[in-house]
């Protein structure tokens, strides 16, 4: 029997529609839309596509979201006192700085850059302030991607607890934040990287499989015990079409799978648009 499909982008829509009266309450309450403020810098096309997504949604949510396109040759400085300003600005909520930024801006100027953003308004999780919080069980603002694994698993009744989690990849973005929401929940958390010896027998003892990892098609179904959750993290363009990091043969050995497109992608924006509602709130105390 094939997996059973995790419809991301159907649940998404269903966290965003949770998401439309607690808006419309804010803005009742406060005289204004929570606010997300999304800094563009460059021409990556992926990046632009992103960014629309984001704003498209937040919009239909209810939001107000501000788009601060720079062009590709702005300086660091540049795009640091933007952020210091909007640090500032009492009418923005949440702040995301999009990556990759520019080639022009190194990998320690964009540190800088996404270290400056205001723990408070950092809706996409990455301050050292909020990871801290996170590995100890308390954060508001928690990485928008896991963020929305739990809560697709919640919302499709797949039970966390008990059961043994491996997270193929350990980036900060999401293999970190991810394993560590999984062991919150009482999982028996193992993360797997490219270092990990006999990669397909560890990740095939997991009930949940999490491929994050950046690889297309690199989870074959040897990794997968049978009738596992598999929850495919990954997007990569192969000629022109957006794949993810499990082959799709894992589809007849795994228990249900999210594809790609339409899995996780659609949760994380999700997830972003709850995180500038909670920042909004608490900064007006509620």
């Amino acid at each position: 029997m094939p997996a059973r499909r995790l419809d991301g982008a159907a649940a998404a829509a269903a966290f965003r529609a949770e998401l439309t009266p607690r808006v419309a309450a804010f803005r009742a309450a406060h005289g204004r839309a929570p606010a997300l403020d999304i800094v563009l810098a460059g021409d990556d096309p992926a990046s632009h596509v992103y960014v629309r997504n984001k704003e498209r949604a937040g919009v239909e949510t209810g939001l107000a979201v501000r788009v601060h396109r720079l062009p590709a040759d702005t300086p660091a400085d540049e795009i640091l006192a933007l952020v210091t300003r909007l640090n500032a600005d009492d009418g923005c909520d949440g702040i995301l700085v999009q990556s990759p930024l520019p080639p022009g801006v190194s990998k320690a100027e964009s540190q800088v850059i996404f270290d400056a953003i205001a723990p408070a308004k950092d809706v996409d999780g990455f301050s050292a302030s909020n990871v801290g919080r996170l590995v100890q069980g308390r954060a508001a603002l928690a990485p928008c991607t896991p963020t929305g694994v739990i809560a697709l698993l919640d919302r499709e009744q797949i039970p966390i607890a008990g059961r043994s989690a491996v997270v193929i990849g350990r980036s900060e973005i999401v293999g970190k934040p991810m394993a560590l929401l999984l062991l919150a929940r009482d999982a028996t958390v193992t993360i797997c990287h490219s270092k990990t010896p006999d990669l397909p027998a560890v990740a095939s003892r997991a009930d949940l499989l999490v491929a994050a990892i950046g690889r297309a098609g690199f989870v074959t179904p040897a990794f997968v015990k049978p009738g596992a959750v598999v929850i495919d993290v990954g997007i990569n363009r192969v000629n022109g079409k957006l794949v993810g990091d499990v082959h799709p043969d894992v589809a007849a050995v795994a228990g249900a799978l999210t594809p790609v497109p339409g899995g996780v992608g659609p949760l994380t924006i999700a997830m972003l648009l709850r995180n500038t509602l909670i920042a909004a709130e608490a900064r007006a105390g509620e």
